[in-house]
């Protein structure tokens, strides 16, 4: 249920995130050219009430549809958004993110029903016209039924938010909002409920205090300062970056973890919040739009002339009040946690507490079962190899780990998904497959192991035939792409998904899928190499295996750690394991993969990677 509730709301900030920059600038010329703004300009301000009414919601109204449907999707989205305009007399951002997604929804259903049917010549007047006409028929549902009813929707909610205004009530909405926050819940709390009620306050008087309500940085501040304080250890160590994350970059979500590690942490950022709510309250002030992301810097920008101090003063007693309550809880909780770490290093690194006397195979578990998890297996064979040892090591998906598995090497986040598919083996958690002190460990166990003469067998040969360059079904020079600047990990990962597509390897489902794999663990997996793929689930999205390898020489940031080969894969079967296991191999040769970063020839690339 949290899965799909979660997957809605990404849907939904999915509709403003990529029109937050038009926000922002209708917030500004707000902010500045209304009568009581910073530069008061009677023409200028004329462009206020327009993109409030018309620009905004059509362009939520296209990416809803465009999500959907593409382009196709996206106009008629825009059709249909205008009928809601029309026929309502309030901002229609809810109306928009109902018509653009059905919009989409039916002109996608409109073109599958046709596809193929449509007379040789005739295909640009079926396209065009099925659009108008749709389009149309939208536009006038939205006018008459849709305008309608988001007006008696939006108007109850306004109801209930000036009740609880009038009653000096509104802090008590933190005890909602915040628990929602940290179930990722963020966006679509801000961008689909508080921001359209915003967003009709403040074109009424030129503010809004429900702008403040989600976005203060305050209450995950003061979580943040609790652990850098009172923690211990790597969560000690890491909270301070975390919290000039959070506060200055507005990246809320890097300290949801942190709560729910100990979920009675959630009385802080609530009463955390509540604070900050009532200042706000007191000081009456609010923003002129949604300020996204919640950066302290944004928050402030945002401010009407004259409202910066009680704005700060709001951010710092929620920072405050937080802290205090979340201070002795991480403290009590300190010694706990560094009791557990202890315990559950010594479990994976002992070799007396490996409990198993004969360990046939071991099993390297990812969540797709297809990247990290093969090259890991394949390096960690070769590596026990010349030990002389008769181990089976293989890989799979952590939810379909095999029966006979007597070691499970997992990554940390997926602990409780192995322990459950796998209740019969030793556990090893790791945080990189390739480069982790824990398998160095594991090495040393197995090894002690081994002269202390215990039982192991089932020999697999791991054989490496040394090829010339070639090309194949998988890897081809279409799909070997050198020399790109550097971008961000996500549009990598989306170039690396569209040469897969283009190539016919995938579906274009399958890009996204991509993405969403990256969120849940990086596919970082050392030597300078990323790995990304689509989630276990994407794999209908595979129509045959292949791999794209994008090199960028001065690296692509993957969180912490630089890739400067980002290898795109979609596998069907263990078609791609071959070349993963190449990979995986050239990996232990520092100088190869330096060569690899820096080459002008996709013949070295396919002479390591199609051995």
């Amino acid at each position: 249920m949290k899965e799909k509730i979660q997957k809605f709301g990404k849907f939904l900030s999915g509709m403003v995130m990529p029109n937050i920059g038009a926000f922002i600038a209708w917030g500004f010329i707000t902010a500045f050219f209304i009568a009581s703004g910073w530069f008061p300009n009677e023409k200028l301000a004329g462009l206020v009430d327009p993109m409030l009414k018309y620009l905004l919601p059509i362009l939520v109204g296209y990416t809803g549809g465009k999500v959907v449907a593409g382009v196709r999707g996206g106009v008629i989205g825009s059709i249909a958004t205008m009928g809601v305009i029309v026929g309502a007399d309030i901002p229609m951002f809810i109306g928009a993110m109902i018509m653009g997604p059905l919009s989409g929804y039916i002109i996608k259903k409109f073109d599958k029903a046709v596809e193929g049917k449509v007379p040789a010549g005739f295909e640009m007047l079926v396209n065009n016209f099925s659009v108008g006409i749709i389009g149309m028929i939208l536009a006038i549902v939205g006018f008459y039924a849709v305008g309608p009813f988001v007006v008696m929707m939006t108007g109850v909610l306004k109801g209930g938010v000036e009740f609880i205004i009038s009653k000096g009530l509104l802090p008590l909405v933190s005890i909602f909002i915040e628990p929602a926050k940290v179930l990722f819940l963020n966006n679509a709390i801000n961008h689909g409920i508080i921001g359209p009620i915003g967003i009709e306050q403040a074109q009424n008087m030129g503010k809004s205090i429900m702008f403040l309500l989600e976005s203060n940085p305050g209450p995950g501040l003061g979580v943040l300062l609790a652990y850098w304080m009172c923690s211990k250890g790597a969560m000690k160590e890491s909270a301070p970056g975390a919290a000039i994350i959070h506060a200055l970059g507005g990246i809320h979500e890097i300290y949801f973890p942190y709560v729910l590690m100990n979920p009675l942490l959630l009385l802080a950022p609530i009463a955390g919040s509540a604070a900050g709510i009532l200042v706000f309250s007191i000081f009456k002030v609010g923003l002129v739009a949604t300020p996204s992301p919640g950066s302290i810097f944004a928050i402030l920008a945002l401010a009407p002339k004259g409202e910066m101090l009680g704005v700060l003063l709001g951010i710092l007693a929620a920072a405050a009040v937080s802290f205090l309550v979340a201070a002795p809880l991480v403290k009590k909780a300190a010694n706990n946690m560094e009791d557990e770490t202890k315990e559950e290093s010594n479990l994976e690194s002992n070799v007396d507490v490996i409990k198993r006397d004969v360990i046939n195979k071991i099993v390297f578990a990812c969540d797709a079962g297809m990247g990290s998890s093969a090259m890991g297996a394949t390096k960690f064979r070769n590596r026990i190899k010349k030990l002389g040892l008769n181990i089976e090591v293989t890989n799979s998906s952590v939810d379909t780990i095999p029966s006979d598995a007597d070691l499970v090497v997992s990554h940390v986040k997926l602990i409780e998904r192995a322990k459950k598919n796998s209740p019969q083996a030793e556990h090893v958690f790791i945080e990189n497959f390739l480069q982790d002190k824990k398998l160095d460990e594991l090495f040393n166990s197995l090894q002690a192991r081994t002269n202390g003469n215990v039982k192991v067998a089932k020999e697999v040969a791991a054989t490496n035939e040394v090829v010339e360059a070639k090309e194949t079904s998988i890897l081809n020079k279409n799909n070997i792409v050198l020399g790109l600047e550097s971008v961000s990990k996500e549009e990598a990962i989306k170039r690396a998904g569209e040469i897969l597509a283009k190539e016919g390897y995938v579906k274009e489902e399958y890009i996204q899928a991509m993405l969403e794999r990256e969120e849940i663990v990086s596919t970082y997996i050392g030597m300078g190499v990323a790995i990304p793929h689509g989630v276990g689930e994407a794999k209908k999205e595979v129509k045959k295996s292949g791999i794209a390898v994008l090199q960028y020489p001065n690296g692509v940031k993957f969180g912490d750690e630089v890739a400067y080969l980002v290898v795109g894969i979609a596998g069907v079967g263990d078609e791609h394991l071959t070349i993963l296991s190449n990979i995986a191999m050239s990996l232990e040769d520092e100088g190869l993969v330096e060569k690899l970063r820096n080459t002008y020839d996709v013949n070295d690339i396919l002479k390591v990677f199609n051995k």
